[in-house]
């Protein structure tokens, strides 16, 4: 395939993409909820990605030879605010439900377009607003109606710090992607994390008992390897790399109501009519970043 067709289906698929890394994100919950019951978190997230950047080390292994300062930089400063991110998320998971971290990780959804701003000096319109403050509300009735709406705790403010981090990782990879291969930034971005994960471990976590790692976590760290690693993170890569961060954001939140549903059909959360109106105003909010409403205004 010549690098022209490439960029064209990249590009052509570059929304689906989003979306199926939100399906396996929305999975994934469950899997690290019961993994990092088990597993320290720096363990945890030191294993997943040194893994995953192997993988990738080795598939992509012929493209290696665009590497460059300005890919080394790009791949540590987007594995730096994905690790940060990752490791709020999953310190708060363990103080935490399931849904409302899912929730409060979701808040980059309203930062990342302001935050875009900030950086790039491009404006957010009223669309890119609209879409964001709807999505918020539509994952606070998903996420946190029912049993989840329990009393704000130290968990759900790491998970906030988190969501600010992945709206940091957004905009970074917007940044670097520009005009380099996305799948040897990738391996990059994994491979820094894992450094940074290897860190934490040497600081904070002695050595898990070797008993721990049963089919059930083998299992478990496999699946966040092989599809919430190596498949999702790369489809969100490639996706945002030809999609408008506040775009990208947006749909990036369907994580949320996918990993809600995830939970009522394999760990016991219960559906309720709120988590309905929820994912309605979720769905709208994508539309409303996706098409800025054009289809209900008169041509001219």
């Amino acid at each position: 395939m010549s690098e022209k067709t490439e960029v064209n289906v990249l590009a052509k698929f570059a929304t689906p993409l989003i979306i199926l890394a939100t399906i396996i994100w929305g999975s994934s919950f469950v899997v690290m909820k019961s993994s990092v019951n088990v597993l320290p978190t720096f363990w945890l997230l030191a294993i997943r990605f040194s893994f995953a950047a192997i993988v990738l080390a080795v598939v992509f292994w012929k493209r290696w030879k665009v590497l460059d300062r300005e890919y080394l930089i790009g791949g540590t400063v987007m594995g730096f605010c994905l690790f940060l991110a990752y490791a709020f998320q999953t310190f708060g998971l363990e103080q935490t439900t399931s849904g409302k971290n899912a929730f409060f990780t979701a808040v980059y959804c309203v930062i990342v377009p302001f935050l875009y701003w900030i950086i790039a000096k491009r404006r957010p319109d009223k669309y890119n607003v609209l879409a964001a403050f709807l999505c918020i509300a539509g994952i606070a009735l998903v996420s946190i109606t029912g049993d989840n709406a329990s009393a704000f705790n130290m968990g759900d403010v790491l998970t906030l710090v988190g969501g600010f981090f992945f709206a940091c990782h957004i905009i970074a990879v917007s940044r670097y992607s520009e005009g380099r291969d996305i799948f040897i930034l990738t391996t990059l971005q994994f491979a820094s994390f894992a450094l940074f994960s290897w860190v934490g471990v040497l600081f904070t976590s002695p050595a898990p008992d070797p008993s721990v790692f049963d089919s059930s976590l083998i299992f478990g760290l496999v699946y966040l390897v092989v599809f919430a690693s190596c498949g999702a993170l790369l489809f969100q890569n490639i996706g945002q790399k030809y999609t408008a961060p506040s775009t990208a954001a947006v749909l990036l939140s369907l994580e949320a109501p996918f990993g809600v549903l995830f939970s009522i059909l394999f760990a016991d959360e219960r559906p309720t009519p709120l988590m309905f109106v929820g994912f309605a105003l979720i769905f709208v909010a994508v539309v409303c970043s996706e098409t800025k409403f054009a289809f209900l205004r008169k041509k001219g």
